[in-house]
């Protein structure tokens, strides 16, 4: 299939969503379960438009994985406006730490045992798998900035930490399977360098590149009064380039870097509103009676020089434009990525999926959960719905590519192939089925307790 050809099916498929969007926002499933069906239907499975292997591609889907995940974790940044103190961040903390940890640890112990491979494939296969999806979980996280709902906030910060916390174990699994056997020399540097130097560094070049680039942003514009379009979409993108390309340099890892980096940014728009407990975005629909509701479309007419030279204004401006710009993004991405997922998985369909998709998504993620989270973080019903809502996708796309291109043996690779791909389509599948059945419950159930 060339790239014509796969424009026209992209474009088919696009044009089909914004003509039917009307019919699908009342069915009971996930947009994303959408992509994945029509992938499969132009797959092998289907009508055979388009066969391709993992391998052939694995070179450029490092770099498109990458793109869209730097994009999602930014946004998902942006969207976290509580102080890091606040008790909505201890779930999310709790998650993205030793609950992912003891994913890790669960899968490994399945794939060894149960599926009889290495300690080094069933590893590195843990941690591939260990990330959830900040892409592909959108309609579970914090609905908008003001949102603080231990579960969705929970949900929401595991997705932007984990994606970054997860790499220092794909390469702990890429390195054990080159060594054979653990030995003190490697896995001393790998922990010195890789956990307790790359982890924390991240985080804080993130956050103070977001926080300083925000309040200079945010200064300049009500200082000079602009009310010109301002590039606020070029502000996202350098930021999260900046963010990036500084954490790379120093050792760090960059996917925390950038996440931190969205998070430092909405810090900067909540010091310019005053530590108002509104968004600034929101604010400024009052202040600009012209904007559209929630200050999400803030270009729809200009703003007058005396509105703009408000810090407040400016800043919600700013998040509103990027917000905006970051979500279309973000959608455009998804559909392109689950749909060459549903190509990709009738190639490399492996039946061995179903037992250790079970597992993690029954068992595992659900056990860790009500183990090892804090009883006055979540009550039950809530522990219950983050143990299920662990939803695997375009992270564990890139983690899959990363480890292809970085050393591993070609019979070790496609069975790491064959199990991460039809793992993560069996996730969009089940809970893309029951992600909106069991929120509208869980909405129900918190409705109904007393406040």
């Amino acid at each position: 299939m060339n790239f014509l050809e796969w424009m026209a099916v992209l474009g088919v498929l696009l044009l089909i969503l914004a003509l039917a969007s009307a019919y699908l926002r009342w069915l009971p499933i996930t947009t994303s379960l959408i992509y994945l069906g029509f992938g499969v239907l132009i797959g092998e499975l289907g009508v055979g438009l388009w066969e391709m292997d993992f391998l052939h591609i694995a070179s450029w889907m490092v770099h498109l994985t990458e793109i869209v995940v730097l994009v999602s974790l930014f946004v998902s940044g942006l969207k976290l406006r509580m102080p890091l103190r606040h008790r909505a961040w201890t779930s999310a903390y709790f998650l993205a730490g030793p609950i992912m940890l003891a994913c890790i640890a669960g899968v490994a112990l399945f794939c060894h045992y149960l599926l009889g491979l290495s300690w080094g494939i069933a590893v590195l296969i843990g941690a591939i798998l260990a990330p959830t999806d900040p892409v592909l979980a959108s309609l579970v996280q914090v609905n908008n900035s003001r949102d603080s709902d231990p579960v969705r906030y929970g949900l929401s910060g595991e997705a932007g930490l984990n994606d970054g916390t997860a790499f220092p174990f794909v390469v702990f699994g890429l390195l054990l399977v080159e060594q054979g056997t653990l030995a003190p020399g490697w896995v001393g540097e790998w922990a010195l360098h890789r956990v307790v130097w790359a982890i924390p560094a991240g985080l804080l070049l993130g956050y103070l590149m977001g926080r300083l680039i925000g309040k200079l942003a945010i200064y300049l514009r009500a200082r000079h009064a602009d009310t010109s379009m301002s590039p606020n979409d070029s502000l996202a993108l350098a930021l999260i380039a900046l963010a990036y390309v500084g954490a790379e340099l120093i050792g760090a890892w960059g996917f925390l870097a950038v996440f931190a980096a969205g998070i430092g940014l909405r810090h900067a728009e909540k010091d310019a509103a005053d530590e108002s407990e509104t968004p600034s975005e929101e604010l400024i629909a009052d202040a600009v009676p012209h904007l559209a509701e929630g200050g999400l479309t803030p270009r729809v007419l200009p703003l007058e020089s005396e509105q703009i030279t408000e810090p407040k204004v400016a800043a919600g401006v700013m998040m509103g434009d990027i917000l905006t710009f970051g979500g279309q993004l973000e959608r455009s991405l998804e559909v392109l990525l689950v749909t060459l997922l549903g190509v990709l998985v009738s190639v490399h369909w492996d039946w061995r999926a179903i037992p250790l998709a079970l597992a993690l998504f029954l068992l595992i993620r659900p056990l860790a959960v009500w183990v090892l989270m804090p009883r006055r973080c979540l009550d039950r019903t809530q522990r219950l719905t983050v143990g299920w809502f662990g939803i695997r996708g375009i992270g564990s796309l890139y983690y899959l590519s990363y480890a292809v291109t970085h050393g591993l043996l070609p019979e070790e690779t496609e069975t790491i192939i064959s199990l991460v791909l039809s793992v993560v389509a069996l996730s969009i599948v089940i809970h893309g089925l029951s992600t909106q059945p069991l929120l509208q419950r869980y909405e129900r159930l918190r409705g109904q307790r007393p406040s």
